[in-house]
């Protein structure tokens, strides 16, 4: 049906058993469809240049739309149409530029993109991921096209008057770095908006923290009695099961620690593994007949392979262990289910306390291993090698603790 579509005729047009249309007699295109409801709506039709014929809607009568509103809009997209335009298809294509530009989010490139390949291509890339979502929540719901230079400088002078350490900003700001390099990469980004921001200044010259040898003393007597302690308390536990016919735990008192803290500490403090190598060595990793220990190149850091001679100490204490060992096939410490270990912080707050040591973290005892190399006279090269650094800089932290080496180098010229 053709009509022209006009404010007394549209009112003419009522409701019938079947949905009709009524083409404008006027403007080419523009049509009228009315439903069996009597819901009255515009559209206007084209072909392209293609020839390929489409509508698109101009919108419901009554619904914030007049006829004449409609008609403008009818003749603008006449106007489009004969200059060229394919009115759909760029319509279409500007929604999927906007859903892109929203799925690419800093939120959603994490989930869709970053994770995956993190968790793939990092050891700690749950950790990296974690952290970039703790530390800047506020960025998340924004596309990453909308992340300034300006706004991570702002973040990163609120984190600092916030009291954290200038490391600790770095290593935040890194992860984020990261993630955004990866976004560069995969031609997501253009630019990189951090190109050009310089890493927080840090004093070199730290000092290592480790354990003054009273320290170490009183770590080792809290290690003792706190087995004995737990061994104590499971056997008051099976004399009252034992009262009254219950089954008998584990008699402890058969082996020479209590659970796998004492061991632990006592292998960190002797070898210098990081907690995450720690807790993924496996029995398969150490030889028992030539006393080494091997950190495997998938779980080291650096990724590279290493060895690690066992000490005295650190040989009778794993030698005690593997006699009481949960899974003697597996993971030297697994956790209470047999997986993976992820946190010992409890414990290991409760035994500091216990040997009244302030401020020294399981990291550190990485750093007293070192330390204690470099006091012993070992070559700072070997010191390298034994902990996994990347590079001799690392090291360099303790070289101030070389005995008399800067009182030889300067006796040199008299």
């Amino acid at each position: 049906m053709q009509a022209k579509l006009s404010t007394s005729s549209v009112k003419g047009f009522d409701a019938q058993e079947k949905a009709y249309e009524v083409v404008d007699s006027e403007i080419k295109g523009f049509l009228m469809r009315v439903q069996p409801t009597g819901r009255k709506t515009f559209y206007f039709t084209y072909r392209t240049q293609a020839g390929i014929r489409k509508r698109i809607k101009i919108g419901v009568l009554g619904s914030n739309l007049t006829l004449a509103q409609a008609r403008d809009q009818a003749l603008s997209y006449a106007a489009q149409v004969s200059s060229g335009t394919d009115i759909q298809g760029e319509k279409v294509t500007n929604r999927k530029i906007a859903k892109e530009k929203l799925s690419h989010t800093l939120d959603a490139f994490l989930t869709t993109h970053y994770h995956p390949w993190a968790l793939t291509n990092h050891k700690s890339g749950q950790q990296t991921i974690d952290t970039i979502r703790s530390s800047f929540p506020d960025l998340l719901p924004l596309p990453l096209s909308e992340i300034t230079l300006k706004q991570i400088e702002r973040l990163r002078t609120e984190k600092i008057m916030g009291g954290l350490k200038a490391s600790t900003v770095n290593r935040k700001i890194n992860a984020l770095r990261g993630a955004i390099s990866r976004a560069l990469d995969w031609g997501i980004l253009e630019t990189h908006p951090l190109a050009k921001l310089k890493a927080l200044k840090m004093d070199a010259g730290v000092k290592a923290r480790y354990l003054s040898e009273g320290e170490e003393q009183r770590l080792f007597k809290a290690l003792s009695q706190r087995d004995e302690d737990i061994k104590a308390a499971c056997a008051r536990g099976n004399q009252f099961r034992q009262e009254r016919g219950y089954e008998l735990m584990t008699d402890l008192y058969q082996f020479t620690y209590a659970d796998r803290m004492t061991p632990m500490i006592i292998l960190s403090l002797k070898t210098g593994m990081r907690r995450g190598e720690l807790f993924d060595l496996r029995w398969d990793d150490i030889d028992l007949t030539n006393r080494v220990l091997t950190i495997r190149g998938e779980i080291a850091k650096s990724s590279k392979t290493r060895h690690i001679p066992l000490s005295p100490i650190a040989f009778e204490t794993i030698t005690n262990w593997q006699k009481q060992a949960p899974t003697p096939n597996g993971r030297v410490f697994p956790s209470d289910d047999g997986d993976r270990l992820d946190n010992v912080k409890n414990s290991w707050t409760s035994i500091l306390e216990a040997a009244t040591i302030e401020i020294f973290r399981w990291h550190d005892m990485r750093h007293d291993f070192a330390s204690k190399l470099v006091m012993k006279g070992v070559p700072l090269n070997t010191v390298r090698e034994l902990c996994g650094h990347a590079d001799l800089n690392t090291t360099l932290r303790y070289a101030h603790l070389a005995p008399d080496h800067k009182a030889d180098a300067v006796a040199l010229i008299g």
